[in-house]
């Protein structure tokens, strides 16, 4: 049978891996990291919901389900297309007849300046636990001081999508449930979210009532919410605003845009729109008709797709049956997208959700069915227990706080009045 490479152990390269192997090609999957993480669950690791494990799943655990699929840890450098091989920052260069590009996208800061430097991204199991240690971190740091001298602990979250709606949630639940608890000499009002949105809206794909609700249940949690406001600089302390106006800040996170990572276009691949793989409706590049680009990294030419879960989980299997129809002599057919709906969580018991149907739901069914259908594509038994019993903790009431603490150093603006 063919050898075919899948760089990426996403949702999409894990949907391509496993249909693969159950057609019989010999896979190898490639990715940087030993595991899959569950990325619509970091936020809650960065709030300290979740613990880390919760939401990773070891890639040779999944490879081991397979006598034809082999993992590789290694990060893919290059793509020699005449040579059919993927080049690896090891050296080892790995022989393909068919290869899967899915190796998903990373943080558009849109060249605004100090974007990159002074802002966090929470893509990876690193980046959340980064997110977390500086939140709690700064948190125990104004704990110890007086307001007078602190200013508080401020957290400005750019961009308002789902994940920046979630992460500013999740936030503004911190402040109302966790700091009574864990540090009563605190004023809970001293902890400030802020939430900045460019456009007029929040939840921009969403119907216009679940926008209207989403900005209601935000403001009436606390929430500063600021749209039509765009960010002109990041510095370590400080945000700036094109209205000219500056606001003082100790943590920004970053979730106003996403894009394909720039080495891809050191590849030979096809780049187009938002740094992403340009692609046929067959889900092949529109340069190499043995190479098949999927998920976030890739974009149908004449049909853009959500850059979602659904959407990588279906084109991974779209591109597994297409080699098997090549492989078998038969032509291509063209990807076709269901659409299964979209969510957003909002914090406790709140949630929208918004089917194909027309269908609109918010509040407490809304959340119920978005944590079923997050713990049902958790991989791993363990994980979705775990995520279940470490969630029911922290909604329900049975731990005091219902937070994992992490562990953190004072930010830039904390550590510079400490040292006064």
């Amino acid at each position: 049978m063919p050898h075919v490479v899948v760089i990426g152990g996403g949702f999409g390269g894990l949907s391509a891996t496993t249909a693969l192997a159950k057609e019989g090609f010999r896979v190898t999957l490639i990715d940087r990291h030993p595991y899959n993480t569950f990325h619509p669950l970091l936020y809650q690791v960065a709030t300290g919901g979740l613990n880390p494990g919760d939401v990773t799943y070891s890639l040779r655990y999944f490879s081991a389900r397979y006598d034809n699929v082999h993992f590789r840890r290694t990060t893919a450098i290059g793509i020699d297309h005449e040579q059919r091989q993927v080049l690896c920052e090891d050296g080892v260069h790995i022989d393909y007849d068919y290869l899967v590009v899915a190796n998903g996208i990373t943080t558009n800061h849109f060249g605004i300046p100090g974007a990159a430097e002074n802002s966090m991204s929470m893509y990876t199991r690193a980046e959340a636990l980064r997110v977390r240690d500086m939140i709690f971190g700064g948190i125990e740091t104004i704990a110890g001081m007086s307001e007078e001298h602190t200013g508080g602990f401020t957290v400005v979250v750019v961009g308002g999508g789902a994940t920046g709606v979630e992460i500013a949630g999740q936030l503004a639940e911190l402040k109302s449930h966790a700091v009574p608890n864990v540090w009563p000499e605190l004023n809970p009002a001293l902890v400030r979210i802020v939430l900045v949105e460019m456009g007029p809206v929040l939840l921009a794909p969403f119907d216009d009532k679940l926008r209207r609700y989403t900005l209601r249940e935000l403001v009436k949690r606390g929430v500063d919410v600021r749209l039509k406001t765009a960010i002109s600089a990041v510095h370590p302390d400080r945000v700036d605003f094109d209205n000219g106006q500056t606001m003082s800040c100790d943590l920004v996170i970053w979730a106003a845009g996403i894009a394909g990572y720039p080495m891809l276009r050191d590849w030979g691949l096809p780049i187009g729109r938002g740094g992403r793989i340009e692609v046929h409706p067959d889900l092949r590049t529109i340069n190499d008709d043995r190479v098949f680009a999927i998920g976030d990294a890739s974009i149908i030419v004449e049909n853009p797709l959500p850059q979602l879960a659904q959407p990588a989980l279906q084109t991974g299997k779209h591109a597994a049956e297409q080699i098997a129809r090549i492989h078998l002599g038969q032509p291509t057919q063209p990807f076709e997208y269901y659409d299964k709906g979209t969510m957003a969580t909002i914090g406790r018991a709140d949630a929208v959700v918004e089917l194909p149907n027309g269908l609109k739901l918010t509040g407490l069914v809304a959340w119920l069915g978005w944590i079923a259908l997050h713990v049902m594509f958790l991989l791993g038994s363990r994980n979705r227990i775990q995520t279940l019993v470490n969630l029911a903790v922290r909604y329900s009431g049975l731990g005091k706080s219902g937070v994992i603490i992490g562990d953190g150093a004072p930010t830039p603006r904390l550590k510079a009045l400490k040292d006064e």
